[in-house]
């Protein structure tokens, strides 16, 4: 049973340019792009998010950020991930938006509930032994998202590629109530 409110089963309306109806969900979301864009008006705006901060959070589609944080289109860098984890590619992105961009703030974002943990770095052996070759990256699995959004911190904090390292607050979201919980960096 979907929660969503968009089903994947729910018919979608004809397309003006005679694009296909139904058929997979990348149809469905391209055609829907199609509306989007009949309506859409750029907004004249460059790459810098306005606040100048990026949010690195989980890619749960339980977590609609923008309304979460009370953020607008051009607000900020998003940077989204399996559990919301602080890994090289997320320095990499953190480092462009900082250096390219002008982002100065940072704020992690992990959740309740979250498939990391429920999983473990045995994942990786499993993937091995089914396609014949082991993953480069790690799972990054975790039991406690409080210790995992501190070490998160801290990978950011450490990084010598950031420029901005003292506005670097974390926080687990509760999917079921909708509220931050901030998360204290070890001491």
């Amino acid at each position: 049973m979907s929660t969503s409110a968009h089903s994947p089963a729910e018919p979608s309306a004809p397309a003006a340019d005679g694009a296909r109806s139904g058929g997979t969900v990348t149809d469905r979301l391209v055609e829907a792009n199609t509306g989007y864009a009949a309506a859409f008006e750029d907004p004249g705006m460059d790459a810098k998010p306005v606040l100048r901060v990026a949010v690195v959070a989980c890619m749960d589609a339980r977590l609609d950020l923008h309304d979460a944080l009370g953020l607008s289109l051009g607000d900020c860098h998003t940077i989204r991930n399996a559990g919301g984890v602080v890994t090289d590619d997320v320095i990499r992105s953190l480092t462009i938006s900082q250096r390219a961009l002008g982002t100065r703030s940072v704020i992690l974002i992990h959740h309740t509930n979250c498939g990391l943990e429920s999983i473990t770095e045995e994942f990786r052996q499993d993937l091995e032994k089914e396609v014949g070759q082991r993953p480069v990256w790690a799972v990054e699995a975790y039991k406690d998202a409080d210790q995992d959004v501190r070490q998160s911190m801290q990978r950011v904090r450490t990084s010598p590629f950031l420029l901005h390292t003292d506005d670097v607050r974390g926080f687990v979201f509760d999917v079921t109530t909708g509220l931050l919980r901030e998360i204290l960096p070890a001491a």
